[in-house]
């Protein structure tokens, strides 16, 4: 029949790459509607002094993304409780879909109301996860910490974009 250790082994490997996967699927779906803004309407807003420069925010991202992926793939294989792990799991993905919405209704629909309004729920989702992580594994929910502090940063950021160019 098969090594029941090889196929359980292959399994969370598949589920790791599943996790990072769908975590990087979030930053090529948003994108997707940046690419096109930054040089038909976003270069021509009113920025902060404390705006980084635009090539930056694709390392961050991927960057950011893959420790997404580790960190649910780190809660998925936990022995919590299976209710504990469902919960953390659903905010993860609701997170995930506030994190891709955000760049359809700033980038998309030039909007930093919305993507404003957007980001402030996200920030809220995003840190009811990491408390969830750090309750079932405390390496995922600090992994999450950077994503958090960028999060952060990004809704100072946003906030300014509204209020210089209102």
């Amino acid at each position: 029949m098969g090594d029941p250790m090889m196929t359980r082994t292959l399994y969370s490997a598949l589920v790791f790459i599943a996790f990072l996967a769908i975590s990087q699927l979030a930053g090529i779906m948003g994108a997707l509607v940046t690419r096109p803004a930054i040089s038909s309407w976003y270069v021509h807003l009113e920025k902060p002094f404390f705006t980084p420069p635009n090539w930056l925010f694709g390392p961050v991202w991927i960057l950011l993304y893959i420790l997404m992926g580790i960190a649910a793939f780190l809660i998925w294989q936990s022995s919590a409780s299976l209710s504990l792990i469902r919960a953390a799991l659903i905010l993860f993905f609701a997170q995930l879909v506030f994190n891709a919405a955000w760049s359809f209704l700033f980038f998309g629909m030039r909007s930093p109301l919305l993507g404003l309004i957007d980001i402030g729920i996200l920030l809220v989702l995003v840190a009811w996860t990491l408390v969830a992580f750090m309750r079932i594994h405390v390496g995922a929910g600090i992994l999450l910490i950077p994503y958090f502090l960028w999060l952060t940063y990004a809704t100072v950021l946003n906030a300014a974009i509204l209020w210089l160019n209102r």
